[in-house]
């Protein structure tokens, strides 16, 4: 119900134009009036009061949602009335991210790389970091849209009205704070940090499971073929150190660096992880064939859809974790001295 009009309000327009109270202008008759005017004006507000139809006993009112306020990793504050219904992801963590907290049906596109869950693989396809579809995404009419803060799209989805909350995913406490940010989006803040926790957990029960003459070994992680490599300050890096296995690439060099080969060759690492086509290559590379850990087969080689699970920093770091364990288990804990 709207507020009546008050007191003041009622006799500012009771009062003639340009009448001031105080001012010898205003005469005994002229107030007279005004308050004669108030005291019908204040009678019919709260006649109007008496008379408004009341709630049947036992409804319940609907409550009124306060609205969403966001920070985004831009430090921009995104406000939405309500949580939203339909969701863009630009983002293949970001899609998984949705999906493991419950809201993959909220979902009506995604980046060109989203292909998990099964549902999130169907849904139109809307581009990449540097190529999104600015009129395949408004064409959906998304509440909000959720990408990575390097996005191109960014500026001119908010100029056209489109809400996005930019975020970064690069470390695993960035991954605890996008589980968080979108919990709370989708209505449950909860959620977030329950992830949270049962991502840690298979974290820490993997690394039970590491084999002892694995640990502490230091790995070259190939990320993609130039070759780009997993530093150890990446959420690869974090998740290795987290496994009890080194890393060859150190922070200083970035969270993933494009190396000279001959640093490989150089590094000599005990255990090589790569997706399954780029290990198969490496062998022809100039000087590669000198690697211990390609010529006594102490490497991981993971197909595809396991590689994207190892790659995407995201709810399913944890069986990133069982994935690389498992391998190192098949080769016997044995790596090269």
């Amino acid at each position: 119900m709207g507020r009546g009009p008050t007191a003041s309000g009622l006799v500012g327009r009771a009062l003639a134009p340009g009448v001031r109270i105080g001012s010898a202008a205003v005469t005994r008759a002229g107030i007279t009036r005004a308050l004669g005017m108030l005291t019908v004006g204040v009678l019919l507000v709260v006649g109007a009061w008496a008379i408004a139809p009341a709630a049947p006993a036992g409804a319940e009112r609907t409550p009124v949602s306060p609205g969403l306020r966001l920070r985004d990793d831009r430090d921009h504050w995104v406000l939405l009335p309500r949580p939203p219904l339909r969701i863009v992801t630009l983002l293949p963590s970001l899609t998984e991210t949705v999906c493991a907290l419950g809201a993959c049906a909220r979902l009506v596109g995604t980046d060109r790389y989203s292909n998990w869950p099964a549902a999130a693989a169907a849904l139109p396809k809307l581009g990449g970091l540097e190529d999104a579809s600015l009129e395949g995404i408004v064409a959906l009419h998304p509440d909000v849209v959720l990408a990575a803060r390097s996005s191109r799209v960014i500026e001119r989805l908010e100029e056209l009205g489109v809400p996005v909350i930019a975020l970064d995913t690069a470390t695993f406490a960035q991954v605890r704070h996008v589980l968080a940010v979108v919990a709370q989006l989708l209505g449950e803040p909860a959620a977030g940090e329950a992830a949270w926790r049962d991502l840690q957990a298979r974290i820490a029960a993997a690394a039970a499971q590491l084999p002892a003459a694995a640990r502490g070994r230091e790995v070259y992680f190939e990320v993609s073929e130039a070759p780009y490599a997993a530093g150890a300050g990446s959420f690869i890096g974090e998740l290795l150190a987290r496994l009890g296995l080194g890393n060859v690439v150190p922070a200083a060099l970035g969270p993933f660096p494009k190396l000279n080969p001959e640093f490989v060759v150089r590094a000599q690492p005990a255990i090589i992880i790569a997706s399954a086509t780029a290990l198969d290559g490496m062998r022809r590379r100039p000087g590669w064939e000198t690697l211990e850990a390609l010529r006594l087969g102490w490497t991981c080689g993971f197909p595809a859809a396991q590689f994207d699970v190892l790659i995407r920093p995201g709810p399913r770091l944890g069986e990133a974790a069982e994935l690389i364990v498992a391998c190192l288990q098949k080769r016997g804990g044995k790596v090269s001295p």
